[in-house]
């Protein structure tokens, strides 16, 4: 069989990161298999669909790099041909008009349920309409014996009594399908062979395999994934913060992070490598993926993230740390401040987070002279110590190589001269470079400023 998967989410609103942990679950099973991996905007809910919604949805998923195969299908622009297949069912006979009122669904609903069962219509034995012109809508004659049986590839097999079906509504009286038809035409005409989706949908499948029977179609196999809920255990809410995809963005992570920890969300590979999702491909095993809900962990997103930045491309984490400074302060930095965050990128991204941390870490390269020195930093410059400083600006003056390693040297050297230790320099030289903003190592935060930059905060304090 050759697999197709499909990831199919309604435009009313931005992409969930539940929703984006299925995406990433049909790529990763039909790269996996060797099939295909689709698209499908269910935009038949016409008055909560947005274009805006779809874009935040494709601009998600591209940021995720989950290219999708073939054209997207757009589902309401195929009505049309789900009116055809209702109208094929009719001359089945698995499906019928059914003309009662809302107050007589009403009545029949409540008698149902006092009897523990699903609606059924009087309509479905053939019962004669009130009058020729009497408004209907369609309905499913769902099975009245047996059980429907859902073999799901996670939950394993679900079984639901036949006369706790209803007989669904198919098409509206407006002439519109329903989500329960459109959903199970689309996935027959695409050729979808694996439902993978969030266990929220599990009660629909039991509705839709009676759907592709009544056509005389085979069903998919269907995969309900386990939700993802908050540190807390509970269901993801606003109260948790951050949900939709662009806010992760936004926040400084990195798409290859999400993806690795997202997929680490519910499914186990045996092992606590941290995997690209191209690297997961030849591992993905829907059977490896567990049936109780997931939790976010903040810490272990951090540190997943904190992995990828130190393995990104300096040049492509030096583009995305301007982005982020100039987003945050409104205004965009002058071509010697690129220049230099560039050349700090591959020594700070070892020790940063996210990318405001990594911005955070390389503040101090972009202070303007004489730097503000917060009060810690003040305490540190005391008169004697500035005295220390003045000797120490003309030792570093004369270094003839101002690298790292030379300039570690010469620290050191010059702390055995004034007979202390470093912890006795290195304080006061850091607040005096940097104004109390965190950097790295003495001998770094001096090559980063360059000589000239360096010498000239150093000459502010003495």
């Amino acid at each position: 069989m050759s697999v197709v998967t499909r990831f199919a989410p309604s435009p009313t609103g931005y992409l969930h990161i539940g929703g984006a942990r299925t995406a990433l679950f049909n790529w990763l099973f039909a790269r996996r298999m060797g099939g295909k991996y689709l698209l499908r905007i269910e935009d038949t809910d016409r008055a909560r669909s947005t274009d805006a919604a779809i874009a935040a949805i494709l601009d998600g998923l591209d940021w995720l790099d989950l290219e999708h195969d073939g054209e997207i299908t757009y589902q309401f622009a195929r009505a049309p041909r789900h009116r055809e297949v209702v109208e094929e069912m009719i001359q089945r006979g698995t499906a019928f008009r059914c003309y009662a009122t809302p107050e007589e669904v009403e009545v029949l609903r409540n008698a149902a349920h006092a009897e523990g069962r699903a609606i059924r219509s009087p309509y479905r034995d053939g019962k004669a309409p009130p009058s020729p012109d009497a408004p209907f809508v369609v309905r499913l004659r769902a099975p009245d014996e047996g059980e429907v049986l859902n073999a799901d590839l996670i939950q394993g097999d679900v079984r639901i009594k036949a006369r706790d079906i209803d007989d669904l509504v198919l098409l509206r009286a407006d002439g519109n399908p329903t989500y329960m038809l459109s959903v199970v035409v689309d996935d027959h005409d695409m050729g979808v062979t694996h439902v993978i989706r969030g266990d929220d949908h599990l009660t629909n499948a039991a509705r839709q395999i009676p759907i592709f029977q009544a056509m005389g179609w085979t069903p998919p196999l269907f995969a309900h994934l386990p939700l993802i809920h908050g540190e807390d255990g509970k269901k993801l809410s606003k109260r948790h913060g951050a949900q939709a995809v662009h806010e992760w963005r936004d926040m400084g992570y990195l798409p290859e992070a999400m993806n690795a920890y997202l997929m680490r969300l519910g499914w186990s590979p045996g092992h606590d490598d941290i995997l690209t999702k191209e690297e997961a491909v030849a591992q993905f095993e829907i059977g490896q993926i567990g049936k109780a809900p997931s939790r976010l962990d903040f810490k272990k997103l951090d540190s997943v993230n904190a992995h990828f930045m130190t393995l990104a491309d300096d040049a492509r984490l030096a583009y995305l740390l301007v982005d982020t400074i100039e987003t945050r302060d409104g205004a965009p930095l002058s071509s010697s401040a690129r220049d230099a965050l560039a050349r700090a990128v591959p020594v700070l991204k070892k020790r940063a987070k996210t990318l405001p941390d990594l911005a955070d870490q390389s503040a101090f390269l972009l202070a303007n002279r004489p730097l503000t020195l917060d009060e810690k930093a003040k305490s540190l410059m005391k008169d004697d110590f500035k005295e220390r400083l003045r000797r120490l600006h003309t030792k570093l003056a004369a270094e003839p190589v101002w690298d790292n390693a030379a300039l570690g040297s010469a620290l050191k050297a010059f702390a055995t001269d004034e007979g202390v230790g470093l912890g006795q320099i290195g304080p006061g030289l850091r607040a005096a470079l940097t104004g109390g903003s965190p950097s790295p190592d003495l001998g770094q935060t001096l090559e980063l400023l360059g000589r000239e930059e360096a010498l000239a905060r150093i000459a502010d304090q003495v």
